[in-house]
């Protein structure tokens, strides 16, 4: 059976230079594996800590990876993006260029005999109210498009500003005690779903739940894991390079 991988929360542009293109050189490493593996690749959120794209201007910075992705569609890999909140800025770049099928919104997915609930995990938490509007009011498309008006120096500018911000507050904030990502896979689970992936917490984790598995990816800021699904079982793995 096709091997599937799923990773999240990478973050590229968030780190000085150097340490920036140690990272970048670790993704791209990982992208070869997927490449000479096969299968499917799923990226669960937040691959930029900031991105917004302008209909003819592309964020600089990223060229390698992007490039190592489109080589990817290009030889048949099977690659699937879902938004996070770091990367909202998303539009049709990764789709019409890259040949990357984008998603807005949680989905799910059989693969491998296994029904499976691919989430990035914001928004779940009890006492996260502000954000679940504050992602509304950021993902209306006519926001998106009065806020490409902005110069692309100003505008990419704000978003890496905001990100940081949002970063910080949530870093602090105390959200309740109960664990709303654990409370949803759970749901799901119930429902009949396999496996429930999730990322935005920068914890790798890897859970049973019931009849079925709940992982979140961690980060490739602190962890560099990664969830590789073969043969109907999946697995949280550490990428080293």
């Amino acid at each position: 059976m096709p091997t599937a991988f799923f990773i999240s929360d990478i973050h590229l542009g968030l780190e000085a230079k150097e340490r920036e293109s140690q990272k970048q050189q670790r993704v791209l490493s990982f992208l070869d594996h997927v490449l000479a593996r096969g299968g499917t690749l799923f990226i669960v959120g937040d691959l930029f800590d900031a991105w917004f794209e302008y209909r003819t201007v592309i964020p600089k910075g990223f060229h390698r990876i992007l490039t190592k992705l489109e080589d990817l569609t290009r030889k048949g890999i099977q690659v699937h993006y879902l938004v996070g909140n770091h990367d909202f800025g998303i539009r049709d770049f990764f789709r019409d260029e890259l040949g990357v099928q984008t998603h807005f919104d949680p989905f799910d997915i059989t693969l491998n005999g296994k029904k499976i609930y691919v989430h990035h995990g914001d928004g779940l938490a009890e006492k996260d109210a502000g954000y679940r509007i504050l992602k509304k009011i950021l993902r209306n498309p006519v926001n998106v498009s009065l806020y490409s008006w902005l110069h692309p120096d100003i505008g990419l500018r704000l978003a890496q500003s905001s990100s940081k911000k949002s970063r910080d507050y949530t870093s602090t904030k105390d959200y309740g005690e109960r664990d709303g990502m654990i409370h949803e896979a759970t749901r799901k689970i119930e429902e009949g779903f396999d496996i429930v992936i999730m990322g935005h917490r920068h914890k790798p984790e890897q859970r049973t739940i019931g009849s079925g598995v709940y992982i979140n990816l961690g980060d490739w800021i602190s962890y560099n894991t990664y969830a590789e699904l073969g043969n109907g079982n999946i697995e949280l793995k550490e990428w080293k390079l």
